[in-house]
């Protein structure tokens, strides 16, 4: 699925929390937001579109879970965070080359071609990963562990990028072929931006052989490379993305500019982004996967990254002038995503409210994040009880609802938008400082579901008042509105 991650580290933000992201862009996919208990964790998993059966451990954690509405095609349960604060988001679809895919092909599932033949199960993928890896892990480290291990195992159908995240690390895994793959914790004091490309232009593979103290790969990635000539490196340098990555002309369009702009918007200062002397431009093959940022970042500073539109730039669609570049370049906030979910584990609380996920729904050009305790055992049902059919009734379908409206009049709505993110961001703000100080004071961590309570009201009433608005200035631009005082 064609989506964009961002990764913060520990060192990176303003409050010390490890922050991990992804807009996750299907094809405008019904999501909820639920709770999977233990006692709902399957025992034994079958994927729907490989056909492949995994057992699984004993004794699974909590877990919060995005999974699809409807469950034709599977799960797909695309973030969350565990009982342990270790947070997941899967996947990343990324790229990668003809040479490497040849060396180790996808695991595709092949159906039997008689009845009397049986099908050919295929590997893991984006719809299983969550919910095999996530309740049975209690570090980001172990993450990519169990998660390579099933990537050697069973194998992969799409070529993935996996972020994990724990109050003290943040690791990021990209598979390479069918069953190889390669990790690297990211540097405590960086940001990561990955938009659908193979990402990490670096790689310790004496310290993924060895200690593993920053990096890890599948056992065989060293005789992997040399028995099938796939080094292009230069001058003893070993860059994994001129490796197992692709450079093509629908990089330039669809993915580099992505990483230009989130970069841009991090190091504005340090680095140059713009004019002939550019060190970077939105086509360069060479733009960063991690750089230290001019300042520390916030959660809203990955909800902006996460809902950019290039804005500020001659490549804006909403852009009232006619550049030439207008709309040329794929927006980060585009018009099919599902969910999107920022897992923020903070560090200086207690371990029972250090998981904040950040939840929007729709465009993230449009929706604004909704932060959530994540140590209860439900969510409220605007959040959760999500049908298949439109209804103002909960936080996703409102969402769209107002990206439809708005998005066709950007420069008479884009202030009510912002309006509305702004009253949204600062007041839940103030209820989870609120419900950080009561619960530090009192010990009473139940009082977590009471805050989701509150955070869910008060995101109801801020969103039907900036849908009526937008709805009423939408009817004003309707092509067959006619006045007596037209003539």
């Amino acid at each position: 699925m064609p989506c964009t991650t961002v990764l913060f580290g520990k060192k990176a933000t303003n409050d010390g929390s490890t922050m991990i992201a992804r807009t996750d862009d299907g094809f405008f996919d019904v999501k909820k937001l639920i709770v999977v208990t233990p006692d709902k964790q399957p025992k034994k998993y079958k994927s729907k579109i490989s056909h492949v059966e995994i057992e699984l451990p004993a004794e699974p954690l909590r877990y919060t879970s995005c999974p699809s509405v409807s469950d034709e095609h599977g799960i797909w349960a695309a973030t969350g965070i565990n009982d342990a604060n270790v947070g997941m988001t899967a996947t990343e679809t990324i790229t990668s080359n003809p040479r490497v895919l040849a060396a180790d092909p996808l695991v595709i599932y092949k159906k039997a071609e008689s009845r009397r033949k049986k099908e050919t199960p295929g590997g893991i993928g984006e719809e299983d990963m969550v919910v095999l890896v996530l309740p049975y892990i209690r570090t980001a480290r172990e993450g990519v562990r169990r998660l390579g291990a099933l990537l050697e195992k069973y194998g992969t159908y799409e070529s993935n990028g996996i972020a994990f995240n724990d109050s003290d690390e943040v690791w990021w895994l990209e598979t390479i072929g069918g069953h190889h793959w390669i990790a690297r914790k990211v540097p405590d004091e960086v940001c990561v931006i990955n938009p659908n490309q193979f990402g990490m232009d670096s790689f310790d593979l004496e310290d993924a052989l060895g200690r593993q103290k920053n990096h890890m790969c599948s056992k065989d990635l060293r005789e992997f490379i040399k028995d099938n000539m796939l080094d292009l490196n230069q001058g003893g340098a070993f860059n994994p993305r001129d490796i197992f990555g692709s450079r093509t002309d629908m990089d330039h369009i669809y993915n580099t500019p992505r990483a230009w702009f989130m970069g841009r918007y991090l190091a504005p200062y340090s680095r140059k982004w713009d004019g002939p002397d550019a060190e970077f431009g939105p086509e360069s093959d060479n733009i960063p996967w991690c750089l230290v940022p001019d300042r520390k970042v916030t959660a809203e500073d990955m909800k902006y990254l996460l809902s950019s539109h290039y804005q500020g730039t001659p490549y804006d669609p909403y852009i009232n002038r006619d550049t030439g570049t207008r709309g040329m370049y794929r927006s980060i906030g585009i018009n099919r995503t599902g969910v999107t979910g920022i897992c923020q584990i903070r560090n200086g609380v207690p371990d029972e409210i250090k998981g904040i996920l950040w939840i929007s729904f729709g465009s993230t050009t449009f929706s604004p994040p909704l932060p959530l305790y994540t140590n209860v055992n439900s969510f409220p049902d605007y959040l959760s009880k999500v049908t298949l059919d439109t209804s103002t009734e909960n936080f996703y379908w409102s969402c769209r609802l107002i990206g439809a409206l708005a998005d066709p009049i950007f420069s008479s709505t884009a202030q009510m938008v912002e309006r509305y993110h702004g009253a949204l961001a600062v007041k839940a703000r103030m209820i989870i400082n609120e419900y950080d100080r009561k619960m530090k004071e009192s010990g009473d961590f139940s009082l977590t579901a009471e805050a989701n309570r509150k955070l869910c009201e008060l995101a109801k009433k801020e969103t039907v008042d900036a849908l009526n608005k937008i709805l009423l200035e939408s009817s004003k631009h309707m092509k067959n509105g006619y006045n007596r005082a037209d003539n």
